[in-house]
């Protein structure tokens, strides 16, 4: 792993060279250095042609005092994970795969809020640059229609004080046209939805500034007062809605909203359920 900074033009030659293989649509680290300026990410960008985990390389360098603002991303990762270790297909050149270090003045009780608040950035994103409308699926998957485009894994570390370090990693697929059919929800792409080439560069870009204005208005309490009512619109999944809950709080029922904590409330035959973990499918789906 690299700075950003201090990689240069022959950055696409030195991948091909080194890992046998074309590399499509490598990141302009230039580029985004000075569309990035002026934001907590400039000069903080740490770019992998190839690696394991960009949560994981994020979550080493938040333990040894990586700033507030770095960024970790790649064009691929073999190790790619979201939320209970599912595995994240991350192949080269295809789709975003990003984690970025955050260190809220936040309490652990706001944790749960997280989530929602990349949910909001990606999409708002993902539509400016793709001119796509998402659809967020409680707690962290991104949709579009009935298929999945991407999804957010967030890991904390927390001290007597309160929050030390956040972990905020966003994957979504851009170019892919090829998906593992065995996947609970059928997959998409910005490519496939758009009808047309959409830039990871741009999107980029995009997503941190974005992910920046969201984390800030979630530190103010008077705009984190909103956030809840924003992430309900921007949503079909958290009222009415017949789902089924998967994980410790299995369950079967139809959405009522977020609790103040950004918990999922389902109304079940035995009482109203606040899920606190696990995912959500359409009940028409089971």
């Amino acid at each position: 792993m690299v700075p950003a900074s201090l990689l240069g033009p022959l950055l696409a030659h030195q991948a091909v060279e080194v890992f046998m293989r074309p590399v499509v649509s490598v990141y302009d680290l230039a580029g985004l250095e000075a569309d990035l300026a002026g934001t907590i990410f400039a000069g903080n960008l740490q770019f992998s042609a190839v690696t394991g985990s960009t949560n994981t390389d994020a979550l080493a360098a938040a333990r040894n005092g990586a700033a507030q603002g770095s960024v970790f991303f790649a064009d691929e990762q073999t190790a790619g994970r979201g939320r209970g270790d599912h595995r994240w297909q991350s192949q080269a050149g295809e789709g975003l795969y990003v984690s970025v270090v955050m260190r809220p003045s936040l309490s652990p009780a706001q944790m749960p809020l997280i989530p929602l608040v990349a949910g909001l950035a990606a999409a708002d994103a993902v539509r400016t640059i793709g001119g796509t409308a998402i659809d967020l699926r409680w707690p962290n998957d991104l949709l579009i229609g009935a298929r999945k485009v991407g999804g957010i894994l967030v890991e904390s570390k927390t001290e007597a004080a309160g929050l030390a370090f956040v972990v905020i990693g966003i994957g979504i697929n851009v170019h892919q046209r090829d998906f593992d059919p065995t996947h609970s929800t059928p997959a998409t792409s910005l490519d496939i939805a758009a009808g047309r080439h959409v830039s990871r560069q741009a999107l980029l870009v995009a997503l941190l500034k974005s992910l920046e204005r969201e984390m800030v208005f979630l530190s103010n309490a008077e705009t984190a007062n909103e956030i809840l009512a924003r992430v309900e619109q921007a949503s079909t999944w958290l009222k009415g809605r017949r789902v089924t809950v998967h994980g410790p709080q299995e369950c079967a029922g139809t959405t009522a909203g977020l609790n103040a904590q950004g918990f999922l409330l389902v109304r079940t035959d035995k009482g109203l359920v606040t899920v606190q973990t696990g995912g959500i499918r359409a009940a028409e789906m089971e």
